[in-house]
């Protein structure tokens, strides 16, 4: 009977260590201190190991795309939600719905993927500029901002390719006439979101359109001369869903580190980070949901036709 029993034992420890043992691989869009404060704390709590590869959006996708044969990666969270719809579109995520996410939006969830929180796409103003603040799109066409405008590269930046989708969703052609005009007054496209930003930050220009709010609002609680503004005809979401591809061997320890994200303290260091959190009943010390003017567009279409509209947007630009 005591043999029996130390048979038992020794298999639970086996179990427990095997458990403790495994790891899984996160490929992660920024910012690169949430993501690392998310492995962390999971780690701590389930015993769980994480690998972690911190990349934009762009490149952590190209990364999956070249290890296709053997890919090594588990869970992706990325900063455009194109890459959810077309990695659902071509049957390479594992379906899961996280009991933790009953209190995100329907919009921000599916069958196959979950917002881990959301950017919101705004124009970052240098309180020191003389300029006035804008506060539409379109005043940015204006003459005086004239060669003081950047705008981060939408084939570079996931958010800034949901904001031309959502412009020329709500807009029309009437969006490509507001880049038409942007272009009319020299606007910099010198890269992804930082490369937008820093010019304005140097104060050799004044405004960015298209700036990821959660990047500005955190330089500004930091004392930069920043103002974030909303503009009055509305603006769109950034989402960030988080994805279990089909291919992953550690299905279960996948879904656990799914289910931290989203639980209170993995959903409260998103909001620390200042990105809107995905779970409404999250305090938010940013503007949330109902503060904000969002416009609404067909994503699943958008991302359809995200290739044609990047090519059509840098032909305007001249790229």
């Amino acid at each position: 009977m005591k043999f029996m029993h130390l048979i038992s034992v020794l298999a639970l420890s086996g179990a427990v260590l095997n458990a403790q043992a495994e790891t899984i691989t996160v490929y992660s869009a920024g910012p690169k201190g949430l993501s690392k404060s998310l492995v962390k704390n999971f780690e701590k709590d389930s015993g769980i190991k994480v690998d972690l590869y911190q990349a934009t959006g762009g490149k952590i996708m190209s990364r999956y795309q070249a290890e296709k044969s053997n890919p090594h990666v588990d869970v992706m969270i990325s900063s455009s939600l194109g890459h959810a719809i077309t990695l659902t579109k071509a049957g390479e995520l594992l379906p899961y719905q996280s009991p933790n996410a009953k209190n995100v939006p329907d919009f921000l969830k599916s069958d196959t993927y979950v917002s881990q929180g959301a950017a919101v796409l705004a124009i970052a103003y240098n309180t020191q500029s003389t300029l006035p603040e804008p506060k539409l799109w379109s005043d940015l066409t204006k003459p005086e901002y004239k060669n003081q405008i950047t705008m981060p590269d939408p084939s570079k930046s996931g958010s800034a390719l949901t904001l031309v989708e959502g412009l020329t969703e709500k807009m029309g052609d009437d969006a490509w006439t507001l880049f038409s005009g942007l272009k009319q007054n020299d606007i910099l496209i010198p890269g992804a979101n930082k490369a937008a930003l820093n010019p304005v930050l140097q104060g050799a220009k004044s405004v960015v359109f298209g700036a990821v709010d959660y990047i500005a609002l955190g330089l500004k609680k930091k004392g930069e001369t920043l103002n974030v503004i909303y503009p009055e005809d509305g603006t769109v979401l950034a989402p960030r869903p988080i994805m279990i591809l089909k291919s992953t061997q550690h299905a279960d320890a996948s879904k656990r580190f799914v289910d931290y994200i989203l639980s209170n303290k993995g959903q409260n260091m998103v909001s620390n980070t200042l990105i809107l959190p995905a779970r409404t009943d999250i305090s938010t010390s940013r503007p949330g949901f109902d503060d904000l003017k969002l416009i609404t567009f067909d994503q699943m279409t958008a991302a359809a036709h995200a290739q044609a509209t990047k090519n059509k947007f840098a032909s305007i630009m001249g790229q």
